[in-house]
């Protein structure tokens, strides 16, 4: 299998490293707007290098992996479709509604495959999460609480960029909020705080947010996501039910001290960054992207799914911007065809 990766940022170069090294992956080709970036993973890794997008489809591949900035997504998608052929994409498809459910169009049109980046849903954590959910051992769940920390904030210049708090981060809450309970979010109440450094107002952004959240069965969620965690990256997932009570994220690793006498004592090592904390969900969903395309598993999040959790963004951004509740139906995409 040939394959092309479009961006070879940090990302784009984890899943290069990924795919270089899959037994049914025979030869990579990389680009990127940066050609020196590109050409030096290339180098470095024993695969060519294009000079540009228009080569990865004359060149001839079986598939592609998009890692570029988001506002390339959908339109590299769109292309992908065209030529036939399967898309692995980092999410989001695009930073609004409109662009997203347009991609998502071209890929149905088309017949082809679009698996999107949500890794979450292969950590094991989260999936044993789900299966506590799943088995009944949780009783009726009443109560889920999802957290996303992120140790220092990114740069001032691509925080415009990133289409906010929401959209960038706690969009993959969203997600596995979704997955792990089997429910669709059916309202939100958002508000965020952006009392930390400038950047994040003059990008119109916000640094903190939370996000109260209604299950279509009634089960109450709170989300929330800081971009100036201190002490580490923190990632989190508490489920409660009658029954009993499960957290993902909570190891000899996780940034946070108690101040009971008899608590746990600090973590010595606690985790910088997704990149770190995610390693082994980001080989499980490429491996996983291989099997997809070859015809051995179905899709474990299309492009569908990806719609599910923006929809849930857009309705905290209409929240938080209007201080009110928003339902997710007011919002347009809202059939959905979700993997559960």
């Amino acid at each position: 299998m040939r394959i092309g990766v479009i961006g070879t940022g940090r990302i784009g170069t984890i899943h290069a490293n990924t795919l270089s090294r899959h037994r049914e992956v025979g030869s990579l080709i990389l680009t990127d707007a940066d050609g020196a970036r590109a050409q030096e993973l290339a180098h470095r890794l024993g695969e060519t290098a294009a000079p540009g997008v228009d080569e990865i489809f004359k060149w001839g591949v079986d598939a592609v992996v998009i890692t570029t900035a988001t506002s390339a997504h959908a339109e590299l998608i769109g292309r992908a479709a065209r030529s036939g052929l399967p898309v692995f994409c980092e999410k989001p498809i695009a930073l609004d509604l409109p662009g997203t459910l347009q991609a998502i169009s071209e890929v149905e049109t088309a017949g082809t495959i679009l698996q999107m980046g949500f890794q979450r849903r292969f950590d094991a954590g989260y999936t044993g999460a789900r299966e506590a959910v799943r088995s009944g051992r949780l009783g009726r769940l009443h109560t889920v609480r999802a957290l996303t920390s992120d140790q220092a904030p990114p740069p001032a210049e691509w925080l415009p960029l990133s289409g906010g708090l929401y959209r960038d981060t706690l969009i993959h809450d969203f997600d596995i909020l979704r997955w792990v309970t089997g429910h669709e979010i059916v309202d939100v109440y958002a508000a965020g705080s952006d009392a930390g450094p400038p950047m994040f107002r003059a990008a119109g952004d916000v640094d903190t947010a939370a996000a109260v959240l209604t299950l279509d069965d009634g089960t109450l969620a709170t989300a929330t996501a800081t971009r100036l965690n201190g002490a580490g990256y923190d990632v989190r997932m508490e489920l409660a039910g009658e029954l009993d009570q499960v957290v993902v994220g909570l190891d000899d690793r996780t940034p946070i001290a108690s101040t009971e006498p008899t608590g746990p004592p600090a973590a010595d090592k606690p985790w910088t960054g997704f990149l770190e904390r995610f390693g082994p969900a980001y080989e499980a969903e490429l491996a996983a992207f291989i099997e997809v395309v070859r015809g051995e598993r179905a899709n474990p999040c299309d492009g569908r799914e990806a719609l599910q959790a923006l929809r849930v963004a857009e309705a905290c951004e209409v929240s938080r911007r209007e201080r009110r509740a928003v339902r997710l139906a007011e919002l347009p995409g809202g059939t959905s065809a979700a993997v559960f």
